[in-house]
């Protein structure tokens, strides 16, 4: 683990993987609950956790470089279903690289369970990891200028729902009516880091035109 001091009260960690950061995240979550760390804000990204807010970041540092954390502890918490609809304009491309029928694709996807690695990019938007190695997406050569709110798109070891219509360059797979992000919802975002997500597969197979 490399440990970087930001600014007076903060610690960015990192580690090798994007599965050691969900470990150290649910470690720090765990620890924070039991009251044995003291810290405003916990924030996993793709490699890293930032702690923001620490009492003691020198003592904290010390702690935590000579600490083994271990696996993620199994969420009790049913997973979250979304429907989908397996319609998306990139549907065929991703089917090519994988190497399967379109129907493949819904099948290996919707069999797959998600986690929320961390969030970003878009309030609600969550980076979930889940499917094996081998299904790895390139992003598009050229992104979109507008992909629309609800579309499930892939991107290297990442599957995504756009929460509301923006540029992207994802491979767009499908599209759910399920609401990402509603400020009125307490709380506000549908998924966070640690969430299982499961996508639930309806109506036919195959794209439905361009975006």
């Amino acid at each position: 683990m490399t440990i970087r001091p930001v600014g007076d009260d903060a610690l960015l960690l990192e580690v090798g993987s994007g599965t050691e950061a969900q470990a150290l995240h649910a470690e720090l979550l765990r620890r924070r609950a039991e009251g044995s760390l003291t810290v405003r804000e916990i924030v996993p990204a793709a490699r890293t956790v930032l702690l923001d807010g620490l009492d003691d970041p020198a003592r904290r540092a010390a702690e935590l470089s000579a600490a083994e954390i271990p696996p993620s502890p199994a969420r009790a918490r049913a997973a979250i279903e979304l429907p989908v609809r397996y319609d998306g304009p990139d549907l065929s491309e991703v089917a090519a690289h994988w190497r399967v029928s379109e129907h493949e694709v819904a099948r290996i996807h919707s069999g797959t369970e998600f986690t929320v690695a961390f969030c970003g990019f878009a309030p609600g938007f969550g980076y979930l990891t889940g499917l094996p190695a081998q299904y790895d997406m390139p992003r598009r050569a050229t992104p979109r200028t507008a992909v629309p709110a609800g579309a499930v798109a892939l991107a290297g070891p990442y599957t995504g729902v756009y929460p509301r219509s923006s540029p992207g360059g994802w491979q767009l797979i499908g599209t759910t009516e399920a609401v990402l992000w509603d400020h009125a919802r307490v709380p506000a975002a549908l998924l966070a880091p640690g969430t299982r997500v499961r996508f639930v597969p309806v109506g036919p197979v195959g794209p439905v035109g361009d975006l």
